[in-house]
């Protein structure tokens, strides 16, 4: 989802099963804490989101770790930067993934529809970078977490009852290094919301939305952290 604790990576390469399931664009499945790429790859394929959810991430020159995206069904994952991949692609729920080859994208020799289908996302994904950097630049602590939770509220939530219902399968890590905050500001924005009555919290990994409109003035806003 371009709102898009790694694990060992010579254990969670692609399987020869996977790569022969790849090149008969047959619809992939992977559980949850393997790798579809790793960053450096030469890209051949693209994937969509059929099920499950992504994560999207790039180790930076001083060690640090920033979540580039999660990716959601709808999402397709995998566009080049110089012919490779520019980040690592793990699962975090185990995912339904249907490959489209590279080519796809770079000419419009086959399927003309699939191709506008590429591009269009290609350019969506250009236009949530865009958003994604002027949340880390421009927002306060408060404002990047409750413009993550609208986004999500938006995209995947459910309604239950009276309320809006949004599933967190990532870890509060996660979303830290997804907004370029501590995970410490995180739990500490998640309480203040919480004792504001503005979202509840079920469980560590579901959050009710009880004052949608209060939220989305939050991710608006300019109040400090």
């Amino acid at each position: 989802m371009y709102v898009t604790i790694l694990s060992d990576k010579t254990t969670t390469a692609p399987t020869n099963a996977f790569l022969a399931t790849r090149t008969k664009n047959q619809e992939t499945h992977l559980k949850a804490g393997s790798y579809l790429y790793f960053e450096g790859d030469p890209v051949d394929w693209l994937y969509q989101v059929k099920s499950g959810v992504l994560r999207l991430t790039r180790i930076l020159e001083d060690g640090r770790r920033q979540v580039i995206a999660f990716g959601y069904p709808g999402d397709i994952v995998g566009f080049p930067a110089g012919g490779l991949h520019h980040t690592d692609c793990d699962v975090l729920v185990e995912a339904r993934l249907q490959p489209y080859r590279r080519s796809a994208l770079e000419n419009g020799d086959g399927d003309p529809r699939l191709h506008q289908e590429l591009l269009q996302s290609a350019l969506r994904e250009i236009s949530a970078m865009q958003d994604h950097f002027m949340m880390l630049g421009r927002k306060s602590a408060v404002e990047k977490v409750a413009s993550f939770l609208c986004v999500l509220s938006n995209r995947v939530g459910e309604d239950v009852d009276s309320y809006r219902q949004v599933e967190l399968p990532m870890s509060r890590a996660d979303i830290a290094d997804f907004l370029g905050l501590t995970t410490e500001t995180i739990s500490r924005t998640f309480t203040q919301l919480r004792q504001s009555e503005i979202i509840a919290i079920n469980d560590i990994h579901t959050i009710v939305i009880r004052k949608p409109d209060a939220l989305k003035g939050l991710s608006l806003g300019s109040r400090d952290d």
